[in-house]
């Protein structure tokens, strides 16, 4: 996992693998409150970006996710939300399990689990190892928008 603030990577730069500079970079050149909710290629199904509003909620309410295929770098644009993240140990209880499908599976809970808080400008990378748990509330519920770039991990 990579966490770090879109207006300040003077030193992350020199060290992210090309492929998450890519990704940084289209999130530090776009305008993604201008933009609709919905999905934007970036190259074909290998990169691509999703915007998205949602509702933060209740972190037990939320399930715990991993993907195996593609690397999230999910970035904050406007409100706040809690991220819970763990490295897969592979001893946690499978939820339901769509890798097949649509490359996510889910977790009952997880393992050694800590909290990212995350505002706008934040960005985190998720690799496939990675178990994270999305738009978790910071106090009462709110609203966000942000984005999700997927990245095939055969191209990095």
């Amino acid at each position: 996992m990579i966490f770090g603030d879109i207006n300040n990577l003077n030193d992350m730069e020199k060290v992210l693998p090309k492929v998450i500079s890519k990704a940084i970079n289209y999130l530090r050149n776009n305008n993604f409150m201008d933009m609709k909710t919905g999905v934007y290629k970036i190259e074909g199904k290998d990169i691509y970006a999703q915007v998205i509003d949602a509702t933060t909620r209740e972190k037990d309410d939320v399930k715990p996710e991993v993907h195996r295929k593609y690397i999230d770098v999910q970035f904050s644009v406007e409100g706040k939300e809690k991220i819970g993240f763990a490295r897969d140990t592979g001893n946690n209880k499978i939820s339901e399990d769509l890798i097949k499908e649509k490359d996510i599976k889910f977790y009952e809970n997880v393992e050694n689990e800590i909290d990212l808080i995350m505002k706008a400008g934040d960005f985190a990378v998720f690799f496939p190892n990675d178990v994270h748990r999305p738009a978790c509330a910071l106090g009462e519920k709110g609203t966000i928008r942000k984005v999700i770039i997927k990245i095939n991990t055969e191209i990095v």
